[in-house]
């Protein structure tokens, strides 16, 4: 079945999937030649697809390799528009962003929207596993996650979708951090498992929350793992722009863009960044870095 879906403009394919490194983490896969993105995906019903997808004029088409009923269509649909944000309006960002050359950019390219998975258990595990790490680890540690207790797509065992909370439950935390490589952090992503399968706690509901952002923000720092990094990371991912994820990279740019390269702190990030107001996490993310790292 393929599926074609319009997004507000402008809407870039490609800017949204290299917006950030998501799209090198399981069960994401990207062929940049062929501009074609693959995600397993889980619907409500247990089934499984294989999604293959592309850029079309303002938008996206989607293959799946598997007949759906109306209720699975119509929810596959609304997976992807949370995926790709297409419903976000960027208008009011846009227009900030023209008289600052750091940003020239971004209108143009239609910058601005984030990749996310299609759950936020799974971007939320995902980001526990880029605290206190380097990038490498981060892929290796969700790779060996997906590959080991993710379900397999029928009649294909090389793919494979991101683990459910129950899975995770069921093998325990030990074991979860002797197989992964995880770490201190398997207790972490092992108990927000268990709440999300139980029931204790409802993630969903968080992807269109009436809270003011700072309230979210310490709703988010209650899960174990989440400090104050992953937090604005997964702010951003949200559609809330208000705080910076302010990690050593963020502490580097920053650095060397206005402080000739001398040690900063993360109160030197927020205050670059004061100005842009409701949209710090935007401008500090598509901004037009001097220092390009190694």
């Amino acid at each position: 079945m393929k599926i074609t879906l319009k997004a507000k403009p402008p809407f870039s394919f490609e800017s949204t999937v290299r917006s950030h490194g998501w799209v090198q983490l399981a069960p994401f896969k990207y062929d940049k030649e062929r501009g074609e993105l693959e995600y397993i995906l889980r619907l409500k019903s247990g089934k499984l697809l294989h999604l293959s997808m592309r850029g079309m004029d303002e938008g996206i088409s989607a293959e799946a390799q598997a007949g759906l009923r109306k209720e699975e269509k119509e929810e596959l649909e609304t997976l992807l528009r949370w995926m790709f944000a297409m419903e976000l309006d960027l208008s009011p960002f846009y227009e900030c962003a023209r008289n600052e050359p750091k940003l020239a950019q971004v209108e143009e390219k239609a910058y601005g929207r984030i990749l996310r998975s299609a759950t936020l258990f799974e971007d939320i595990v995902k980001t526990i596993l880029t605290t206190n790490t380097v990038w490498r680890s981060t892929v290796r540690m969700n790779r060996l996650l997906v590959e080991q207790y993710g379900e397999p797509i029928p009649g294909d065992s090389q793919r494979r979708a991101f683990p459910t909370p129950e899975r995770l439950v069921e093998i325990g935390p030990e074991t979860l951090r002797s197989s992964t490589g995880m770490g201190y952090r398997a207790p972490y992503v092992w108990e927000l498992a268990l709440k999300v399968a139980s029931g204790d706690l409802d993630l969903e509901s968080l992807k269109n929350s009436v809270l003011p952002t700072p309230e979210l923000r310490k709703e988010l720092m209650k899960i174990k793992g989440v400090g104050s990094y992953a937090a604005g990371n997964l702010l951003m991912l949200l559609g809330r722009y208000d705080f910076i994820p302010v990690d050593s990279w963020a502490l580097k740019l920053v650095s060397h863009e206005w402080h000739s390269g001398k040690p900063v702190k993360p109160r030197d990030v927020e205050a670059a960044f004061a100005g842009w107001g409701e949209f710090k996490g935007l401008a500090y993310w598509f901004w037009d870095w001097s220092y390009k790292g190694n």
